[in-house]
């Protein structure tokens, strides 16, 4: 072999190997790409997943002080009720039926076919005194619901500030939302939020 042809079966090897580094460069980019659409595509699955089956919602104001503070955020289970009754003590989230873009946070008093009273700063359903160790003061206001088929009431454990269903009335059930379930931030404050399974005293 002469140094021409030697020559020409070095540039051939070069112009190979510069072949086969864009092909694997181009390989390289096309599974970076596949890696993106993947990732992104599992990001939207597991989010819409998520929002699914939960909401994420921040308490505003101090309607239920002591048992959730101005500025926590509550994770929400929406799907709770699916499996299982509502319940008085339950803490809920609904819309509010005055202006049904607006959220709020209060705990079930009355369930449909019950009669709520306040009277003498006590909270009575059905005739039977409510044990309450959850609410900031004992009511100063007085009153008599009946709950209708497919509405709840709903009061805040911050009793004597709290707008709920003393002031607007029996809350439809359709509105709720779900069950908040757990303080979420801030991380100092992250807890389980406790329900009252047996609300009234016997």
């Amino acid at each position: 072999m002469n140094s021409m042809e030697a020559c020409l079966e070095t540039l051939q090897q070069d112009v190979n190997i510069e072949k086969s580094g864009d092909l694997q460069e181009k390989v390289n980019w096309g599974r970076f790409a596949l890696d993106i659409i993947e990732t992104l595509v599992l990001a939207v699955v597991l989010f819409t997943g998520i929002n699914a089956v939960s909401a994420r919602v921040r308490v505003d104001g101090f309607s239920m002080h002591p048992t959730l503070e101005n500025g926590e955020f509550v994770l929400v289970n929406k799907i709770s009720y699916r499996f299982s009754e509502m319940e008085r003590g339950d803490i809920i989230v609904f819309h509010f039926p005055l202006n049904p873009e607006e959220e709020l946070i209060k705990r079930v008093i009355g369930l449909p076919g019950d009669r709520v009273m306040v009277e003498n700063s006590q909270v009575y359903v059905n005739g039977q005194i409510l044990n309450e160790p959850y609410i900031a003061q004992a009511p100063i206001y007085a009153g008599e619901w009946t709950v209708l088929d497919g509405q709840l009431f709903v009061l805040g454990d911050n009793r004597n500030n709290s707008n709920d269903s003393k002031d607007w009335g029996l809350l439809p059930a359709e509105n709720v939302v779900g069950k908040a379930i757990l303080i979420y931030w801030p991380p100092p404050l992250w807890d389980l939020i406790e329900h009252t399974e047996v609300f009234a005293s016997q």
